[in-house]
């Protein structure tokens, strides 16, 4: 596939505060990730890159100028799929094994990927059941209170563990914006996986609960205020938006 047809499987939304949205368009929505944005003075923040299977860093590098810092918030496949294009990735140290090595199931494809969760041909080089993101080792490590600075926008990383050892988040101070990857969402909130842990995540629920957050941009769904997110950490705490959670039994 050429960049010229890569131009046409993404979809692009533009939010306030600069942001802009990043959607595959033939990723099923239930699995599609949220590929964030942020076009800096001197240096953009490209928050996950989805499946990594069309040329992202050519599409991004048509909509912003400057340098480009692509940060993943954990491992998962569809979150670093396209991280290997981009010569600045972060990450967290934790999990930056994986991403040198990653497997079929240490990146969770065997778990959710399959036959339908991709609309585009067979011709197009894809095939379910070989699909493997790339090796994306971190070039840069980063942790619990990091600062990404764009020059005029300042980001601090935040960990948030629980969905996987080394989920992050990316937090604005000023704005009470945070991106933050699968440490909420609006959806069934996964700590069932071999690299989770419920106790870690319900940890990481009360330390946000506690942060002065207006607007939460998460890795999937659509973006919420606080009022909404109070919901969401409420029901995970009480044990409704977990699959090892007695209140969940039963659900697919």
């Amino acid at each position: 596939m050429t960049d010229e047809q890569a131009q046409g499987v993404f979809l692009l939304e533009h939010l306030s505060d600069g942001i802009i949205r990043i959607l595959e368009r033939h990723v099923d929505p239930w699995l599609r990730a949220n590929i964030w944005l942020i076009p800096g003075r001197d240096r953009s923040l490209l928050i996950d890159s989805g499946m990594g299977l069309w040329p992202l860093q050519s599409y991004i590098q048509g909509l912003v100028e400057k340098p480009v810092l692509c940060l993943s918030t954990h491992c998962h496949y569809d979150h670093a799929g396209g991280a290997y294009e981009f010569n600045e990735r972060l990450s967290h140290p934790s999990e930056a094994e994986i991403l040198k090595h990653p497997s079929r199931e240490n990146v969770l494809i065997n778990r959710f990927v399959g036959a339908d969760t991709v609309k585009i041909l067979a011709e197009d080089g894809y095939r379910a059941e070989t699909y493997c993101i790339r090796p994306c080792p971190p070039s840069r490590p980063v942790d619990e209170g990091d600062v990404i600075d764009l020059g005029d926008r300042l980001f601090r990383v935040v960990h948030l563990p629980g969905h996987s050892p080394g989920s992050i988040g990316v937090w604005e101070e000023h704005t009470g914006i945070l991106f933050s990857g699968d440490a909420v969402y609006d959806g069934e909130l996964y700590d069932d996986y071999y690299h989770s842990s419920p106790e870690a995540y319900q940890e990481t629920m009360r330390r946000m609960i506690e942060m002065p957050l207006d607007t939460i941009h998460p890795g999937h769904y659509a973006s919420f205020g606080r009022p909404r997110f109070k919901d969401i950490a409420e029901d995970y705490l009480a044990g409704r938006r977990s699959p090892t959670c007695p209140a969940s039994a039963g659900k697919s």
